[in-house]
């Protein structure tokens, strides 16, 4: 590679797809569902798997820790946040907060952990009479030791709210980009949780999702941090050219943000997530669900959870879910009721 290659490092796409600070990781889940039955789960047998554990992708699709339902029952975070972004399916959620939603098809979930919370994520097949697709990025974005015992945040971006910023050339070759957050080109994002390292003026933060045709090209600004690193996770068609380095999917490329680049789609398209910000710079210990920068703080954690369970969990059962019918809604802590 020459001294001008904008590409620094390159990587496969493992389980989970590996992230640098201020990211944690980033847990890709893709599953083609089946048909839906009565209680919101698969409508085939399942008495074959390792229920609870159910990770090994047989037909195609996870149980993941769900008995009946798809999904991950009540377990708790501290010390970071997730950004679950849907493209595909519907996610129910509930918290020890009180807060509860539907949501999927584009929309964002933000959650700040903070000081703790316990929260669900099951995965209702609303579908009974065809297939329920269900595509799912969950972003593990770390917090600065001074938000790291904040007060938990629960945020929703509906996809009908999420700017957009799309581009087609002469040809007709589209690029579009989704804005979950940093700005691009004039376009506004929705403002990040309070307590975020994104709502720092100076974290230069990014997650964009981008959507390249065939032959299209993107061009990739400048970032405002000298030390802002990005990086691009290729996870769909066929490949890139970043700047004239040639990538194929399936691969993580983190890339000089220093200065412009184009990225030009292969004869397949591409499908690229895109996760930059300057770097917290703290020492990170994680055990599990929590994210602290020492091995007292975790420890401080698992106490405070043993003692207190983050609130508790006011919810009838660890799996809840909501009812078929039930739309697209955020009730939030605060009884406040949220709906696209």
């Amino acid at each position: 590679m020459s001294t001008s290659d904008p590409v620094l490092q390159r990587f496969r796409l493992g389980t989970p797809w590996q992230a640098v600070d201020p990211f944690l990781f980033v847990a890709y889940h893709l599953d083609t569902y089946p048909e839906g039955n009565a209680d919101l789960g698969p409508d085939a047998s399942i008495s074959d798997r390792p229920l609870g554990q159910d990770f090994g992708s047989p037909s195609g699709w996870n149980m993941y820790h769900g008995q009946t339902v798809p999904g991950f029952p009540q377990h708790p975070h501290r010390g970071f946040e997730t950004v679950t972004y849907v493209r595909q399916g519907t996610v129910d959620h509930a918290d020890s907060l009180g807060a509860t939603a539907r949501y999927g098809d584009g929309d964002t979930q933000w959650l700040t952990t903070g000081r703790g919370v316990s929260h669900s994520e099951m995965f209702p097949l609303l579908h009974r009479n065809r297939p329920n697709p269900f595509e799912l990025f969950q972003i593990w974005l770390n917090l600065p030791a001074a938000s790291k015992t904040a007060d938990p945040h629960f945020s929703m971006f509906w996809n009908e709210n999420t700017p957009r910023h799309t581009r087609t050339d002469d040809a007709g070759r589209v690029a579009e980009v989704t804005v979950i957050a940093g700005h691009l080109d004039g376009v506004t994002p929705l403002p990040p949780p309070p307590e975020s390292w994104a709502s720092n003026a100076d974290a230069d933060l990014a997650i964009w999702h981008l959507d390249l045709a065939a032959g299209a090209q993107f061009e990739l600004p400048a970032a405002s941090g000298a030390d802002t690193n990005r990086v691009l996770y290729l996870y769909e068609g066929s490949s890139v050219r970043i700047g004239e380095t040639h990538v194929d999917s399936g691969t993580g490329v983190l890339v000089n943000a220093s200065a412009p680049v184009t990225l030009t789609a292969g004869d397949g398209g591409i499908k690229i997530l895109l996760l930059q910000g300057r770097p917290i710079g703290e020492p990170v210990a994680q055990h599990g669900p929590f994210v602290m920068n020492d091995a007292a703080g975790l420890q401080a954690a698992f106490d405070d959870y043993r003692r207190t369970l983050f609130g508790g969990w006011p919810w009838p059962s660890d799996d809840p879910v909501h009812p078929a019918d039930a739309g697209r809604f955020a009730r939030h802590p605060d009884g406040r009721l949220d709906t696209p």
